[in-house]
């Protein structure tokens, strides 16, 4: 059978529209399409492909695990689970966790254990939820809900109601809606989709006071921060706060569907059984992936290495900027950086992709100002140095096409 880009319009749901190129093979920092035509990939699956593609710890685990025992139903529970929980709870501040397929439903799962936390400690009145304008929780009609960007949440009808929203890295926004009522606060300690944008600690700090004021839980959402993404396993560790509930998934798996939620005893004791679930959560391939992901990003030369990386990332966009001036500036943390469009290619990110792309190297925009890049954790210099020289040439080319 030809597989071609046609064939997408043919046969999937419109709700995507991918590039024309089909990658069919990676290894490492580099891809492949159908035309042999190679690719480096500073998008890692968005902050996915914590280790490129094919990491050779990722394929013995998952073909090891895949002559043993596929998938168990959640009346039985299975080791590659039990060793990755263990080793999440003694990494982390959490005593327990929860396995799902992904990081919607582990932000689904944190809310909804915030409201029968609330409800059984506190009574009915305590079910209010408050997040941030630009966040991203996932696309579940909860999550997408609380999410901040109404653009995603819109046109398919009544939305969960009791969820409100205020200004990041704005303390007072927050303090002049929050009582007694707010069960949870969810906030993603740098906000990815929303333009890349670190909460600065000052605020996060704030945050944690204020949810302890009122009797709230703290959620950080770690989707896009976690598992080495920023140089410490989560991004919490960077800070001087401690979340109640942290969700992480993407990278948790280098790319095999996986998310989790971590919490406390205390909290975690709220769903007892029955009251929430997932067929193929902590399902033994995703989970036997994940603790090898995890044995190979929760070390100090991979963790190190994110830091010395970002400084490499940071001195080629200089590089390129003081040659075209296009950036406003380089944010971000680890490896989570966004360049931030000036005022004369504003609105102009998808072009700078869309020329990456026909260059040689694969990028993300976050937003339609912002460049994103969440490569490979142990990309190395030489993919580095040779990403940012196509990229360069993609820069020149949406500059000159646009004087």
């Amino acid at each position: 059978m030809s597989v071609t880009r046609a064939m997408f319009d043919e046969v999937m749901v419109p709700n995507y529209n991918p590039a024309n190129i089909i990658p069919v093979r990676g290894e490492g920092s580099r891809i492949w399409d159908q035309e042999g035509r190679e690719y480096i990939d500073f998008a890692g699956g968005i902050a996915v492909s914590c280790l490129g593609h094919c990491h050779p710890a990722m394929v013995n685990a998952l073909t090891e695990q895949a002559n043993k025992l596929w998938h168990l139903s959640n009346v039985l529970t299975n080791e590659p689970a039990l060793r990755l929980a263990k080793k999440l709870v003694d990494a982390t501040f959490a005593e327990r966790v929860y396995f799902a397929n992904s990081g919607a439903e582990a932000n689904e799962a944190a809310l909804k254990l915030a409201r029968r936390w609330a409800l059984e400690e506190h009574g009915e009145d305590k079910q209010e939820i408050i997040a941030f304008h630009k966040g991203f929780h996932g696309r579940t009609f909860f999550t997408v809900t609380v999410g901040g960007q109404p653009a995603y949440s819109d046109g398919f009808g009544p939305k969960p109601g009791g969820v409100s929203h205020v200004e990041f890295n704005n303390l007072a926004s927050l303090e002049a809606v929050m009582n007694d009522r707010t069960c949870a606060v969810m906030i993603e300690p740098l906000q990815g989709e929303g333009g890349v944008v670190p909460g600065d600690d000052d605020f996060l700090k704030g945050v944690r006071e204020l949810c302890n004021r009122h009797n709230a839980l703290l959620i950080f959402d770690e989707v896009q921060t976690g598992f080495g993404r920023t140089g410490s396993l989560y991004a919490y560790e960077q800070t001087s706060v401690v979340p109640d509930i942290l969700t992480t998934a993407k990278a948790l798996g280098g790319g095999f569907p996986i998310g989790a939620m971590l919490t406390t005893q205390a909290i975690a004791a709220h769903l007892k059984p029955g009251t929430h679930g997932s067929t193929y959560g902590g399902n033994p391939l995703g989970c036997a992936v994940a603790e090898a992901v995890m044995d190979v990003v929760n070390t100090p030369e991979v963790l190190h290495g994110v830091k010395e990386r970002e400084q490499w990332f940071r001195d080629a966009l200089t590089k390129i900027n003081e040659k075209y001036d296009v950036f406003s500036e380089v944010r971000g943390r680890g490896l989570l950086l966004g360049a931030a469009l000036n005022d004369k290619f504003k609105g102009k990110a998808r072009e700078f992709l869309t020329a990456g792309a026909e260059e040689g190297v694969m990028i993300l925009v976050a937003g339609m100002d912002v460049l994103r890049f969440t490569p490979s954790l142990v990309i190395s210099d030489t993919d580095i140095q040779q990403g940012m020289a196509r990229l360069e040439k993609a820069v020149a080319r949406v500059v000159a096409a646009n004087q």
